[in-house]
């Protein structure tokens, strides 16, 4: 039985450079287009210029990132359950800077006996369009 969706966002790009202000209202934004009810957010950024570690804690589970803006890198994970969309949350996080060099992994989340849960990429380069594309169980 599938439980929940698993998605892994890369990003070589403008995402690294955002302030932890900057991505708490990326996210807020993704997990609302994907249905999804935030229940707590924490951010932390490292210094002044350093990386931001945050995570949204949702109804449905959670969206976290952390980047490492020294290398123009940034990870996004959303794992969503329910009736939430969390292709939608991830169509807002790609669509904040559509020239960024983008790579999404997806998996069903349950219990390894009831279904396959390694990570498949869904797109690299990603554009809205591409991704509005993307069915997902």
């Amino acid at each position: 039985m599938i439980l929940g969706q698993h998605l892994l966002i890369e990003c070589r790009g403008q995402h690294a450079h955002m302030g932890s202000k900057e991505l708490k209202k990326l996210m807020v934004r993704a997990a609302s287009a994907a249905g999804a009810t935030v229940l707590y957010d924490y951010f932390h950024q490292f210094g002044e210029h350093g990386g931001v570690t945050g995570v949204l804690i949702l109804a449905e589970s959670h969206i976290t990132v952390h980047t490492w803006p020294e290398n123009s890198y940034a990870a996004f994970d959303i794992f969503m359950c329910g009736n939430a969309k969390p292709v939608d949350a991830a169509t807002i996080i790609a669509d904040e800077f559509p020239d960024a060099d983008i790579c999404i992994r997806s998996a069903d989340r349950g219990h390894p006996s009831d279904i396959v849960t390694g990570f498949e990429t869904m797109k690299t380069g990603i554009d809205s369009a591409s991704l509005d594309a993307v069915h997902l169980n």
